[in-house]
């Protein structure tokens, strides 16, 4: 029980993709914020540690859907592709109009609407960029990196240098959208709707508060599972063209 108070959240999650759940019943990041143990996330929270991890504990001595954890880096691209990519892009039309709307309408008795449309908009116009330049150059490189280990032929040199420089350009779009969110979930009372709000009002918090877990699991899966696969991917390269010379 003490090694795993000891543990990182990201490598947590990375294991076994099932404790996100009770990550996120205790308010604790394990996207943007994962690299702390769950020691530290407990003090800063105000949390039982080792009440957290018993029940850690038991659900990792369960069953395990380490669906994730298995996947290959070409596997996990075409999941959050295809899952958290097409998520954003179908529902950031729907999301803007909502708020638009209950700002109009309701931004006279509730002014924090206009400050959580601007903040929503801000993620969108970041979001679209980002994923396009994941789709665009980051992904492509690391499924080229995966064929030429899997292949044995030569890598091309990218324009960005080392693979660590795109990487870290998404983790800190990552970090700035996390904190972005977290403004969102305070300004909105945990995406809480209040007394007077019509039915648009309360589908728009309710998607808000859908968004910004899927961009956890979003994010999660690409800081804690895909980028130290890509690490570990340029690195084999790298040895493997050291050894032919």
């Amino acid at each position: 029980m003490e090694q795993l108070v000891g543990e990182r959240v990201g490598d947590i999650v990375a294991r076994d993709f099932r404790t996100a759940k009770i990550f996120t019943e205790y308010d604790i990041d394990f996207c943007c914020g994962g690299g702390v143990s769950i020691a530290e996330a407990c003090q800063k929270r105000g949390i039982n540690a080792v009440e957290l991890a018993k029940k850690l504990g038991r659900l990792e001595n369960s069953r395990k859907d380490l669906r994730y954890a298995q996947m290959d880096p070409l596997d996990l691209i075409t999941h959050i592709v295809n899952s958290h990519h097409r998520y954003v892009e179908e529902n950031l039309p729907s999301l803007k109009c909502y708020l638009d709307k209950i700002e109009q309408v309701h931004g006279e008795r509730h002014p924090e609407l206009a400050e959580i449309n601007r903040l929503f908009s801000a993620a969108a116009d970041a979001l679209t960029v980002h994923m396009k330049k994941e789709e665009l150059i980051l992904f492509p490189y690391i499924q080229a990196m995966e064929k030429a280990r899997s292949e044995g032929i030569a890598l091309p040199k990218p324009h960005f240098g080392h693979i660590e420089n795109p990487i870290r350009m998404m983790e800190d779009d990552h970090a700035a959208e996390g904190a972005r969110f977290s403004q969102i979930s305070v300004l909105s009372q945990g995406y809480n709707p209040p007394a007077d709000a019509c039915q648009t009002y309360k589908v728009a918090f309710a998607m808000l508060e859908a968004f910004e877990k899927d961009l956890h699991v979003h994010i999660h899966l690409e800081n804690n599972l895909l980028f130290p696969a890509a690490r570990v991917l340029q690195e084999d390269l790298k040895e493997s063209s050291a050894g032919s010379r």
